[in-house]
């Protein structure tokens, strides 16, 4: 049995709202507290009327607040937008509000459009060596202070706070590697390169205080229900999010489709088996399977599964599907 956590992006529904998103992350939180995943993490995006996890610090308290011993954290803070010593703070008060619970992924991608990503930092000017000065920064803020610092963390200093480094291609991997953190792929979105980048990762990996062998953490995506027709059918509405945020429009979740796929183009057909082609959809027989092959094909530690379903209550199953095939209670 590999270790399975939740990633939630709080989906906003076609008729929904933040609020009531919201409400549904704490449910699924302490549902998936319930069902035995290891970590709960929600992700920094910004501009996206279809995600409310914007503010990710003041949601992961939300959840660890009305949680009681599931890891909660970021999958992940994106570095670049916030200064080192901000998000230092806001870690380490939900590290001292929620002691060993709290998990910091950090990303270098700004989570948004590049008009947004202005607004956020109010310059794009930057250097590509800022992101590992970033991280080292970060990892100085939760270290005991020095005498004499003069810039400390309060809370934060000496919380020795769990870092990880998130990411897509090789750079993260060949970063998480350089200083010995452990690895989060985001193959839920971006598979093409997880292979070759857990290579690089695990070949490259120099020990540290925090971590003393290499761990990856890999993304997937799981609809799960009752009968493969159903999870296909509630796979459609990830499939027509996907679609419209590579076609430049991105919004709500919307609501499934009978027979999606087969309204579709050619091209469209390839973007959705290119990006969607680290998942599973169908029955527990079929979970079980597509999980048991996913963790076997990329010898991960973990894996961290995310289900982009529109109504609550099937989402609900569908997560309570993957803790009864794929977690050894």
């Amino acid at each position: 049995m590999i270790a399975l956590s939740v990633l939630d992006l709080s989906p906003i529904i076609e008729g929904g709202s933040a609020a009531r998103s919201l409400a549904n992350t704490l449910d699924l939180a302490r549902h998936a507290e319930a069902w035995g995943f290891k970590r709960y993490w929600l992700a920094e995006h910004h501009n996206m009327t279809g995600i409310a996890s914007a503010a990710t610090a003041v949601v992961i308290g939300h959840v660890a607040g009305g949680t009681s011993k599931i890891r909660v954290g970021a999958g992940g803070v994106m570095l670049p937008n916030h200064a080192p010593l901000v998000i230092a703070e806001q870690f380490g008060t939900l590290e001292a509000l929620y002691p060993g619970r709290i998990d910091l992924g950090l990303g270098r991608a700004p989570g948004t459009d590049q008009r947004t990503a202005s607004a956020l930092r109010r310059t794009l000017h930057s250097d590509p060596n800022d992101f590992p000065r970033d991280v080292l920064e970060l990892q100085g803020y939760f270290s005991a202070a020095q005498p004499g610092q003069t810039v400390q963390a309060v809370p934060g200093a000496g919380l020795n706070l769990p870092l990880w480094i998130l990411g897509s291609s090789l750079y993260g991997a060949q970063l998480a590697a350089m200083l010995g953190l452990p690895y989060a792929f985001a193959s839920h979105f971006a598979p093409a390169a997880l292979m070759q980048a857990i290579e690089i990762y695990r070949a490259k990996f120099q020990p540290s205080e925090q971590l003393a062998a290499p761990y990856v953490m890999a993304g997937f995506n799981v609809f799960a229900a009752d009968s493969d027709e159903e999870a296909e059918y509630l796979s459609s509405s990830a499939q027509q999010s996907f679609l419209k945020l590579r076609h430049g429009n991105p919004g709500p979740l919307p609501p499934p489709v009978r027979d999606f796929t087969k309204t579709l183009t050619a091209a469209d057909l390839q973007v959705l088996d290119s990006v969607l082609s680290c998942s599973s959809a169908g029955s527990p027989d079929t979970v079980r399977t597509g999980i048991a092959e996913f963790a076997a094909r990329s010898a991960a530690d973990e894996l961290i599964v995310t289900s982009h379903i529109y109504d609550h209550q099937k989402r609900l199953r569908s997560f309570e599907i993957i803790a009864d095939v794929g977690i050894d209670s």
